[in-house]
């Protein structure tokens, strides 16, 4: 007498809907996990780039006033002093650090002769005149920003036309 052995492989219907919708379930969980990973990583960049923004920010804030008092120096050196190996040796130091703002990616906001921007431009000084158009005519302290952010609005002086 044989008996005859029940297959294995044999599934229910309803087993099988069960294991179809667990798939489905786990699939949806898989994508919405990678959706996760990939929406942190950004965040993550976001982050590390804003921070990287904000430590080129402070150093150029903290380097402005010796920038400022360096350009004042050489605007105000004596004409008889003009080729003396000092105000060379000042100049030097102001090319140095203009080239170190460029290195940063930082850039001077442009003034004289460019029509006002309160975006750009802090006005302190106003020219008579008549017309609806402003335009600077005078730069009192420079500006610079980086990228599209401004570290220091320049301080200007503007003339309607």
């Amino acid at each position: 007498m044989t008996k005859s052995k029940p297959a294995v492989n044999q599934i229910s219907s309803h087993q099988l809907k069960d294991l179809h919708s667990k798939i489905l379930e786990l699939t949806d969980a898989l994508k919405q996990e990678r959706a996760d990973s990939i929406n942190l990583r950004r965040q993550y960049e976001d982050q590390l780039t804003n921070a990287r923004t904000n430590t080129r920010v402070s150093v150029v804030t903290e380097l402005l006033p010796v920038i400022d008092n360096v350009d004042r120096a050489l605007m105000h050196a004596p004409k008889e002093l003009g080729t003396s190996d000092y105000v060379k040796g000042v100049q030097q130091v102001a090319k140095q650090l203009a080239k170190a703002l460029e290195d940063l990616g930082v850039t001077r906001i442009a003034t004289v002769g460019q029509e006002f921007d309160p975006r750009y431009h802090e006005a302190v000084m106003m020219d008579e005149g008549e017309g609806n158009k402003e335009i600077v005519s005078q730069e009192l302290l420079a500006g610079y920003q980086l990228g599209e952010t401004v570290i220091r609005h320049a301080m200007v002086k503007v003339q309607p036309q």
